[in-house]
């Protein structure tokens, strides 16, 4: 990637910091949720690309997490981020932390967060910030075949059997009250905002409500009425799932510390 220039350094570290956490967390625990999919899914093909989803989102979070490391100059590595953390000081979505449920359940999880990573990640290419606006121009291209194909799948499963189509429209019942937390701006949004480095998420929310609401109509699902919104991810509150996820996540790290291979 290149190197930091001026307009790079000229940005609240801390605010910097705790940005690149959630973009790397994001990626990081829906990248293991998926994986456990493998040598589960209902069909060859889905076993294959839900696999292939979560290198991608593995391979994005070594980039976020490389970079939040570096930021905050304390010699941890996205190793060290990802292994040595608890779940206190994680950052990701309470979306992206849901159990995987049954195939349907985990399409529309993955829909619902595509359509949002792709509008940011676009919005980031055009970051002050060379370095973010590199990792997002690299991991755009990637997160617009996943939401291509979750777009897909929902319609697919959405307009098909009774049996598929009460499934999709649980699922999305079920996750809705998740969604509201993408555009819930923190303090530090502002900061980055300002500074031309990321967007705030509020700003998204016009566009993702278009997105998804024409998806919808195609599946023929049906949009859930607004109401109360979960939060907390993004603060590092998390439900109890979170922890599950670390426990097997880390377990080797924690169980032997600096141990290589």
């Amino acid at each position: 990637m290149a190197e930091a220039t001026v307009a790079d350094a000229a940005v609240d570290p801390t605010a910097l910091f705790e940005f690149l956490l959630r973009m790397g967390d994001n990626t990081l625990i829906l990248g293991h949720r998926l994986s456990e999919w493998c040598g589960h899914a209902p069909a060859l093909e889905e076993d294959i690309a839900l696999a292939n989803t979560a290198l991608d989102l593995i391979g994005q979070t070594q980039l976020w997490l490389g970079l939040a490391g570096a930021v905050e100059g304390k010699g941890r590595s996205a190793d060290d981020l990802a292994f040595l953390r608890d779940a206190c000081e994680f950052r990701n979505l309470l979306l992206n932390e849901r159990p995987n449920g049954d195939f349907g359940k985990t399409l529309m999880r993955q829909f619902l967060f595509d359509a949002w990573h792709h509008l940011f990640l676009n919005a980031l290419r055009l970051s002050s910030d060379t370095r973010i606006a590199e990792i997002a121009g690299k991991a755009s291209k990637e997160v617009s075949y996943h939401l291509e194909r979750s777009r897909d799948l929902v319609i697919r499963l959405g307009d098909g059997t009774a049996e598929s189509h009460g499934r999709m429209q649980g699922a999305l019942d079920d996750l809705w009250p998740y969604t509201g937390e993408m555009f819930m701006n923190e303090a530090s949004d502002a900061v980055l905002a300002a500074a031309g480095v990321a967007p705030e998420p509020a700003g998204l929310k016009t566009e993702w409500d278009a997105l998804v609401g024409e998806t919808l109509s195609e599946a023929t699902l049906k949009e859930p009425a607004e109401g109360y919104m979960q939060k907390g991810g993004k603060r590092g509150i998390h439900t109890e799932h979170l922890g599950y996820i670390l426990a097997d996540m880390q377990f080797l790290q924690r169980a032997y510390p600096g141990a290589t291979w």
